[in-house]
């Protein structure tokens, strides 16, 4: 049996070829199609499976993050209590956090997550047992709200707020007609934080409401081919990595429009309990720098970098902001010397530097910074570290673990490397969902119950 794991990019699709015994038997790349109203995404996938000389009952297995990803709206009682809980549970649902809305929403306040065009909404407030009033208006007002259509048409809500309100709360979203999914309290109590039931929730809502109704294919193939939003199932393939790894990991993915960076951490000592925080860190976590794009947002790097002081580091820093300039322009560009490709790299270091930064500090000044000392493994990802030489990666990620100056303690052993072959997605397509000791059955129908141990052979292959 033949695996072929496809990620529909904003940008590009990529595929990989599996064997059933975990061999890669061939990896490719071709522009996405159909993103801006012209053609079907289909025609560049089919270009793929022609490039690849893809068997005919090869099994497919998909993700997405083409025509914009996964827009996700958080509307929350505290923006620093349940607002930033659901934030980060977006996050490692594999969305784009789009708009953060705390308290009872106003008029002023509706329109702003209509603005936002969400594609979900996290409706969420309250411990379980806790206040119940907001989260009720809150629901009253998103069920009367114009936000993306009416009725079957309008945005989906995921309620994961106060469980003892939650049936109320989609009795009165129901009332509208509103598509409406109910998950667990994303923030039963105080200290802690349980994604897991909000997280498949938005995944089933992507599927059912939100892949085929982007305009990007009028094959209905499309939509059934697709099983999560891409940085879901990249979150899933770092769970796995972290699982045939002896410690954390930390992944750094470079990308044309954002950075994002991935940790799978065990804590330990006084970590394991930790309860000082109103909102317990995310062991699994995703955060997305949509400011720190290597293309579409390439100035604005160089901008996050001066804040941060990193700019005194570069060694003509004239030049590369002329380059950023030229680049941010035409974000289609690929460097065209070494003297570009070496200013391609000093933007993907100081991306990185930021990303991580950002990704280790606390929410708020209140909590604690992610502890990232035991990182044994630094993984790369992102076309700029998939096509550079050994030296450019070991520019790159070496100076992400040796930045003393981040406010985190840096891993005290870590090994750096790439995911040159693009393999997480394909890891985290083939395993079953997590937390689950068994495969489902949709697992089983498609890779005989192996995905697993698949998922775990290309786990390993990352790391060699």
């Amino acid at each position: 049996m033949t695996i072929l794991a496809v990620d529909f990019g904003s940008t590009y699709t990529k595929g990989a070829l599996i064997a059933e015994d975990g061999a890669v038997l061939g990896t490719a790349s071709t522009p996405t199609t159909g993103t801006q109203g012209h053609g079907d995404i289909l025609d560049g996938y089919r270009a793929l499976r022609a490039t690849l000389a893809v068997p005919e009952d090869a099994v497919v297995r998909a993700c997405s993050s083409a025509g914009g990803g996964l827009r996700l709206a958080v509307v929350g009682y505290e923006r620093t209590v349940t607002a930033q809980a659901g934030h980060r549970v977006g996050l490692s649902a594999g969305a784009k956090v789009v708009r953060v809305a705390a308290g009872e929403l106003t008029t002023a306040g509706g329109a702003g997550v209509r603005a936002a065009r969400p594609d979900i909404i996290l409706l969420v407030g309250g411990t379980d047992g806790g206040n119940s009033n907001v989260l009720l208006h809150n629901a009253a007002r998103l069920a009367k709200a114009a936000i993306g259509g009416h009725g079957a048409h309008a945005v989906p809500v995921v309620v994961a707020g106060n469980i003892e309100a939650r049936a109320e709360a989609a009795a009165v979203l129901a009332e509208s007609g509103r598509p409406t999914l109910l998950a667990d309290n994303v923030l039963p109590q105080i200290g802690v934080i349980a994604p897991e039931s909000a997280r498949a929730a938005i995944r089933h809502a992507f599927l059912r409401h939100v892949i085929g109704g982007k305009g990007l294919s009028r094959d209905p193939a499309f939509a059934a081919m697709v099983e999560a939003a891409t940085p879901d199932v990249v979150l899933r393939g770092v769970e796995v990595l972290a699982s045939v790894t002896d410690g954390d990991v930390l992944v750094v993915d470079v990308g044309g429009a954002t950075t994002d960076v991935y940790s799978c951490l065990s804590p330990e000592g006084e970590d394991s309990g930790l309860r000082k925080d109103v909102v317990a860190p995310l062991w699994h976590a995703r955060t997305v720098e949509g400011d720190l794009g290597m293309r579409w947002n390439a100035e604005h790097v160089l901008e996050a970098a001066e804040s941060e002081h990193l700019l005194a580091s570069v060694p003509d820093p004239g030049a590369l902001k002329a380059y950023a300039a030229r680049v941010h322009e035409r974000p289609g560009s690929l460097p065209v010397d070494d003297v570009e490709g070496a200013l391609d790299l000093e933007m993907a270091r100081l991306a990185a530097l930021v990303a991580v930064r950002r990704h280790a500090r606390p929410a708020q000044p209140t909590e604690s910074a992610r502890p990232l000392a035991n990182v044994v493994s630094l993984v790369g990802s992102g076309g700029v570290l998939r096509h550079a030489g050994a030296a450019g990666r070991d520019h790159v990620l070496g100076a992400v673990l040796a930045d003393h100056a981040g406010g985190w303690k840096v891993p005290r052993s870590a090994r750096a490397t790439v995911d040159t072959a693009y393999l997480l997605f394909v890891a985290g397509l083939l395993a079953t969902e997590p937390n689950s000791s068994e495969p489902s059955a949709q697992d089983d129908d498609r890779n005989n119950g192996n995905g697993n141990e698949l998922a775990r052979t290309l786990a390993r292959a990352i790391t060699l």
